[in-house]
């Protein structure tokens, strides 16, 4: 390695996040891998993929640690590439052949030229013999514990964000009818008969005729156009209950106890959100 367990601690490893050698973010520490006969940490596996589900082996070789950060010096597309091992109790020699193959890394922790890269460069030579790994709480709770981890999966629910629809707004013209009633008025004649006034002298008989004329009113119609309201589109956000449904798997552990002769038993695990105590 190249930095041991002194200088490369395990406590705090798990949780912290990882980053590339781009700085990119990976994702989150899962377990560390310690050697099992020094002790000192080799290998960690990062959360990856949506939510997190997927674990992959990262070599600590060349590693550094910024506060709450660990930097590989591995780009991320190589690492989400890595061979797909699974993280169980202890990495085992062929396994650790395939991710030191793919990582370039000369065992004992010499990284080559494509540990940052990925590209193809000079394949593996010997190194110190191997030794197994397990994860560093196993390492802590002693090399005779004969236990079994039970595990369980749990449902990691979050929601993300995708299009729906378009709303527009178009203004278009129509015609439409109206009607107003309008007051208008006309003139009409009417004969007006008088008596004669006292001492009125009698106009000559004669043919003659008297002419008035008449006046009407009519509607008189003009259009202008003039603004009513404003109309404009705007979206708001309703929150509702969705119920999401998936399977998740648990291991269980039957025991049998022959001395006493009562049959096999079920050791039954706790629900989740409450994993073996390491």
């Amino acid at each position: 390695m190249a930095q041991n367990e002194r200088a490369f601690p395990v406590e705090g490893l798990q949780g912290e996040t990882a980053y590339d050698s781009n700085g990119e973010k990976i994702g989150t520490i899962g377990q560390v891998y310690v050697d099992d006969r020094l002790g000192t940490p080799e290998w960690v596996t990062v959360r990856t993929g949506m939510f997190g589900t997927k674990e992959t082996f990262v070599p600590l070789a060349g590693a550094r640690r910024r506060g709450g950060e660990l930097h590989v010096p591995y780009v991320k597309d190589m690492i989400k590439d890595a061979p797909r091992i699974d993280v169980d109790e202890h990495l085992d020699a062929a396994e650790e052949q395939r991710l030191y193959r793919h990582y370039r890394l000369v065992p004992g922790g010499t990284a080559g030229t494509a540990g940052t890269t990925g590209t193809t460069a000079g394949g593996m030579a010997s190194g110190r013999a191997h030794q197994g790994r397990q994860p560093a709480a196993a390492m802590r709770s002693g090399a005779g514990d004969e236990g079994l981890t039970r595990s369980e999966e749990q449902v990691q629910v979050g929601t993300e964000q995708y299009e729906t629809g378009r709303a527009r707004l178009r203004k278009y013209v129509v015609t439409e009818d109206v009607t107003t009633s309008v007051p208008v008025s006309h003139e009409e004649v009417r004969v007006v008969r008088e008596p004669v006034r006292p001492g009125e002298r009698a106009a000559p008989m004669e043919d003659t005729e008297q002419e008035v004329t008449l006046h009407a009113e009519r509607p008189t119609v003009g259009k202008k156009s003039v603004p009513v309201e404003r109309v404009r589109l705007e979206t708001e956000k309703v929150t509702e209950q969705q119920d999401v449904t998936e399977q998740v798997r648990k291991e269980k552990i039957e025991y049998d106890d022959d001395r006493s002769g009562r049959g096999r038993g079920t050791e039954r695990g706790r629900g989740p959100g409450h994993g073996p105590n390491r």
